[in-house]
């Protein structure tokens, strides 16, 4: 009996295992095509690597309003959503075009630009936060704070920065 459970757990492990997914493989089956990153606004560059961290400048949607005034709490989440995908084309970029280097998001700011009297940051930012796990599964798990704020550069909806640890 004893064999026989240690038998069905290796098995249960391989099958895991052999079935995981790389990033890409996940985006493609998610319908998810990485855009193109541009040039950034000013003296600044898209990201900088540290040792065996990263760190994105900030990045945003082309959806443009306050949350809570303009948009609502639902196109704030696709405005989060939409710059996490921009975040991932960074990503890639700062890994040489391989997104499996990545060892984990280690840390996550998500600025909201939203009307005084809204409070739902963190359900907004959570468009983020849940792609990153769509794509990288428990990698993609983050510490995380979500702020609301006066304004954001040209009136975009949010704004990510993103601290990830890659693979020596």
């Amino acid at each position: 009996m004893k064999k026989l459970l240690t038998l069905v757990f290796i098995l249960f492990c391989f099958s895991n295992f052999s079935n995981a997914q790389s990033p890409e493989e996940k985006l493609k089956e998610l319908g998810i095509e990485l855009p193109e990153i541009s040039a950034p606004m000013a003296n600044y560059v898209k990201w900088k690597q540290v040792g065996n961290l990263i760190f994105l400048a900030g990045n945003g949607p082309d959806i443009y309003g306050k949350v809570g005034a303009d948009l609502s709490p639902e196109e704030g989440y696709r405005a989060a959503r939409e710059t996490g995908i921009e975040i991932i084309a960074v990503l890639k970029a700062a890994t040489g075009g391989d997104l499996s280097k990545i060892k984990q998001f280690v840390k996550v700011l998500g600025m909201v630009n939203s009307a005084p009297d809204f409070t739902g940051h963190p359900a907004v930012i959570n468009g983020f936060s849940d792609l990153m796990v769509e794509v990288f599964g428990e990698k993609g798990k983050h510490a995380r704070s979500a702020v609301g704020v006066a304004a954001l550069p040209n009136d975009i909806a949010v704004e990510i920065e993103v601290i990830v640890e890659v693979e020596d």
